[in-house]
This record gives structure tokens, sequence and C-alpha cells, in this order.
């Protein structure tokens, strides 16, 4: 059976023939754009210095919002020392309060994953500003350690920005570059983690001497980060894109272009029954949780440890999140790079590696707590060790689902603040008569132990068609194989999943070009139509599916017998009682 309309590519029907579906047209306008797009319409580069919408303008607004969601979550934190004197604030409520700060994003960002997949990484942008932004407002209120915990909360909130950054770069970029636009666009959202740390102390002391009093100088500076989220907002809204195809989520779905996902709860489903999610949400706990749990105390830290002043104890504590400016996104080059010569394996093996020497240094920033030199290099090092671990982790992320993509990073995500939040609890805030007496630098120590011994979680993550750490693929698995289970077989028959089967070819690049005869199963090319891509995509019919099972779909190399050299997609009956489609 073939198609005749343009832009079709064969697809499995599951009632036993094989249907061509539409593929949503990636770029309609016909518009040129200063970069070359792949099938899906996503960049295959990443030039930082563009505006261009909608896949650099979208790089842009979403770090941006990131930063200021960072910026203000911590802002307190950066003028922790003169907050608690003003409120008379214990070392218990002060760690109690920064677990309140994170503790808030780790059902938002599971929520804003599921948001996103619905209605889009534009309006849970905007939307996600606007209602924490009276949050940031509140902060100028606060008058004990119960409001101070309670607006610190709300701000938190924001936090779950970053589901919607790396939800819009993953749409937006091809998949090869995915991890090194999402590490790029999360690293430098979390450089207004340290950022804060520079900015705010140098707002409070204008303020100040602008004649405002010290106790009243500091609630005036939170106005500045309230603006911005407003602005941020509005921005968004004026100037974002939701889809590579230049519309948003909304009308395409009104179109009929962009294909719903089904029902809600399939979807969340999908993204919680994959133990790679929960495998990645602890790990991730411990290098993005590692990161907020320093973001929370390094400037009291340097003030109580060294006897420092405010000013140059934020200029110093903000080094470690400044280094994010290039940290994160290293990571996430290091992963696709690794990537190309060895698959998703060295995804793996690269993230393990970068984040047990996080711990490693995390260790030994605990054990030179009595130099304040051997102190700023040790943190600079374990900064960008920890940082590209969170680099990594998004490497690997998009390729878990493709379904619940927006759900698994919102889970990834709302992992990280659930290690930052449990990590707090037990070594900076907890009220146990030995948490009383714990310091702050035995704390970096103890928390560096525990990063190492639980990266080790990733020796567990294995994927059909790729393989584990220590482990090859399964032989015959192939990437549609894994994709197409997450749907159903009816959703199949309405061409819900044709935009996992395009991410799925797009997917083949995670085998690595030192891999086994496995790399060369999907082998795709035929000399007799001048090098034009086809291959044979093999479907088990219905009849021979177990009742109420999704068959499963695999692409296999064929020889030129038998093959069309026209465009578009036929159908054949094979011996073996297989229906076969070649797509050309």
């Amino acid at each position: 059976m073939s198609s005749n309309r343009p832009g079709s590519s064969g697809s499995v029907d599951y009632s036993g023939a094989v249907k061509a579906t539409e593929s949503p047209s990636v770029n309609p306008s016909g518009r040129k754009y200063p970069y070359e797009l792949d099938s899906e319409g996503k960049a295959k580069s990443i030039p930082v210095w563009r505006f261009t919408n909608p896949h650099m303008g979208a790089f842009h607004l979403s770090w941006f919002a990131f930063f200021i969601s960072f910026l203000a979550t911590f802002a307190p934190a950066s003028l922790l020392p003169i907050i608690r004197d003003d409120l008379f604030l214990t070392k218990a409520q002060l760690g109690n309060a920064g677990v309140a700060a994170v503790c808030g994003a780790i059902g938002a960002r599971v929520f804003m994953g599921v948001f996103v997949d619905i209605v889009g990484p534009r309006y849970g942008t905007a939307a996600t500003m606007l209602v924490t932004a009276p949050a940031v407002f509140c902060m100028s209120l606060v008058t004990d350690f119960s409001s101070f915990a309670a607006v610190r909360f709300f701000i938190g909130l924001s936090l779950c920005m970053f589901v919607c950054c790396q939800f819009w770069c993953g749409t937006m970029f091809n998949v090869r570059i995915v991890g090194t636009a999402n590490a790029i666009a999360g690293g430098w959202g979390n450089m207004g983690g340290g950022a804060c740390h520079f900015i705010m102390p140098l707002i409070y002391q204008g303020i100040k001497d602008g004649g405002v009093p010290g106790y009243q100088a500091w609630r005036w500076a939170f106005f500045v980060p309230a603006g911005f989220y407003i602005l941020t907002a509005v921005a968004t809204l004026a100037l974002g894109v939701d889809h590579p195809s230049g519309k948003d989520y909304r009308d395409l779905k009104k179109e009929g272009t962009l294909k719903a996902k089904g029902a809600t709860w399939p979807v969340i489903k999908c993204g919680l029954g994959n133990y790679r999610t929960w495998i990645l949400a602890l790990t991730y706990g411990y290098s993005f949780g590692v990161e907020l749990t320093v973001d929370n105390i390094i400037v009291e830290y340097m003030f109580d440890q060294f006897g420092l002043s405010l000013t140059v104890a934020g200029a110093l504590g903000g080094m470690f999140g400044m280094m994010n400016l290039f940290s994160r996104a290293s990571g996430g080059m290091i992963s696709d790079l690794i990537a190309r010569p060895f698959g998703m394996r060295g995804r793996i093996w690269a993230l393990w590696i970068i984040q047990t020497l996080g711990g490693i240094f995390c260790v030994i920033l605990g054990r030179v707590h009595n130099s304040l030199t051997s102190t700023i290099v040790i943190m600079i090092i374990f900064s960008i060790f920890c940082q590209q671990a969170c680099g990594l982790h998004f490497g690997i992320t998009p390729f878990v689902s493709r379904r619940a993509y927006g759900v698994v990073s919102g889970l990834v995500g709302a992992g990280g603040n659930a290690g930052a939040a449990i990590t707090q609890a037990i070594w900076f805030a907890g009220t146990a008569p030995w948490q009383l007496t714990l310091t702050k630098y035995q704390g970096l120590e103890y928390m560096g132990y525990q990063t190492i011994v639980l990266t080790l979680a990733l020796f567990f993550i294995w994927f059909p068609m790729w393989g584990s750490m220590l482990t090859g693929p399964r032989e015959g698995a192939t990437e549609e194989d894994y994709y197409i289970r997450e749907w159903s077989a009816e959703e199949v028959a309405d061409g819900l999943h044709t935009t996992s089967m395009r991410f799925a070819m797009e997917s083949r690049s995670q085998r690595g070009t030192r891999t086994s005869t496995q790399s060369k199963v999907m082998a795709l090319g035929d000399e007799s139509s001048g090098g034009g891509v086809k291959a044979e995509v093999v479907a088990v019919t219905a009849a021979a599916a177990a009742p109420g099972a999704v068959p499963m779909a695999s692409v296999e190399e064929g020889s030129s017998s038998g093959r069309s050299s026209s465009s578009g997609a036929q159908q054949q009956q094979g011996g073996d009682g297989r229906a076969r489609v070649i797509v050309s």
C-alpha cells in the first residue's frame, strides 16, 4: 500500500496491514534558515550567537527564564547572614528553609512534565513565571521563620522551569546534539545560582548606601528578580514559538498536523513505568541535587568559616554556580562526542566516571576546610565535575521515552530537587544531637561519600537495542521495537506513533561506530538508487501477536531483490507470513 500524499512515510498498521501515515510538515513556510535542519525540522547545530525563531529563539528564552528562576530561588541564600540576624533564625531553621526552597519543585517538576506534554513549553514557561512572581515580591514581607520558609517554598516552585527549558530544547535540536543543547541551556540557567551571589549583595549594598536601613534594604532587593519574572513571562508569550514548524502546540493540534499523544494517563504511566527514569532521577539527585545544596550553603559557609565580608563571601561562593557558564555545557558535549564512537553505552560510562570524580572532590572539599586557597581551588574543580554530570544526565534522558519525554524530564528533574532536600535534611538541617554538632565541612565530606555510592546505580541501566555499561544489546532489538511499545495497537492504527518512529530512525546514531555487527543491522543505502535511503519495516501481524499486546516492529537490512526504487511505501508479503513495507 502506498501513499500519494507528499511528506508521507511508512508505518505499521497492526491490524495486519501496512499503511503510510502523514508526517507533519517541518518547514511549511519554506523559509531558509542559517543552519541545517533534520527530517523532524530540528536544528542540526547550535549557533548560540543567533536569535532566529523558532530554534534559537526558544533556546535563549528557555535558558534565560530558567536563569531568573534560579537567581530568585537562591537570592535568600545570598543574603542569609543578614536575614538570619534580622529574623533571629537558628542553624536548624536556616537549613530547613533551604530544604523548603528545593522541596516545592519536586512535585512541580513532575506536574510540569505533564503540562508541557499537553500545552507546550511556551505556555509552561510563561505560566511558571507569572504564578510564582508574587512569591518573590512577598519575600519583602516575611517576619519570622514560618513565613520565611513558606515564601522560599513557593519561590522554589519556579525551579520547575528546568523541565520547560529541557523540553523546549529537546523539541528544537537534533538527537545528535540534543545533549549539548540541553546542557548549554541548563548550564546557563543554573548559572543563576551563582550569579545571585554576586548580584544580590551588590543590590543590597547599593540600596543600603542610598540611605535605606539594612533591615529594609534586603527586602527591597527582592523587587528586582520579581520584576524580571514578569518581564520574562511577557517576552516568552510575545516572542516564543513551541514547535520547529514555527507554530505553537494549540494551532498544530487544531490543524491536525501535530498528533495528540492520546489520553493523559497513558503518557504519565509510560514515564512512571520505565525503570530507567527512576535510576536517572536517583543519580541526578547527586549531581544537580548536590549543586542545589552547595548553592544554599556556600555563602554562609565562606562567611562563617573564613570570616569574610558578605560581598567577598558572595563573590567567592558565586564562583561555584558561575562555572555553569561552560561546565554543564561541556558535560553535554562530552556526552554527544563520546556517543559517536561508543553510542549510548559511552554516554552512561562518561556519566558514571565524571559524577564519581565529583563525589571524590566533594570529599576533598570538606577536608581542606582550614585553607581558603585550597577551598577555592577544590571548589572550582568539584563544581566542574558536578555540573558536567548534570549535563551528561540530559544527554541520556531524551532517549528513555519519546512519548513521555516531558514526564521523564520532569521526574528526572524532580529527582535533583529530591536529592537536594534529602541531602540537606541529613547533613545540614537536622535537629538530632549528632546533626546539631555536625559542621558544614563534615557535611560536605559525607555528601561526597553518598554521591560515590549512589552513582553506582547507573550500572543497572540497560537499553535492549544499545546495551548497558557492562553488557551489549539484545540480538535483533531495534529502536523501532523500543519506542513503539509505548503505544497501543489502536493508537498505532490512528497514526499517533509517527513522531516516535521518526525519532527512532534518528536514534540509530546511539549505536556508535565502534559497536559490534549490531550497528550494521540497520545499515541503509542502496547503490542502485544512487545512495537513496531504504529500509524494510517488518511487522508481526495481529493474528500472530499475543492478545492485547503491541506487536514489535523492526528494520532489517534487505537485499536489492524485490525492492522498489520508487519513492513512497510498497507492501510485500514474505514467506514467513509477515507484512513488509519498503520505505524510501
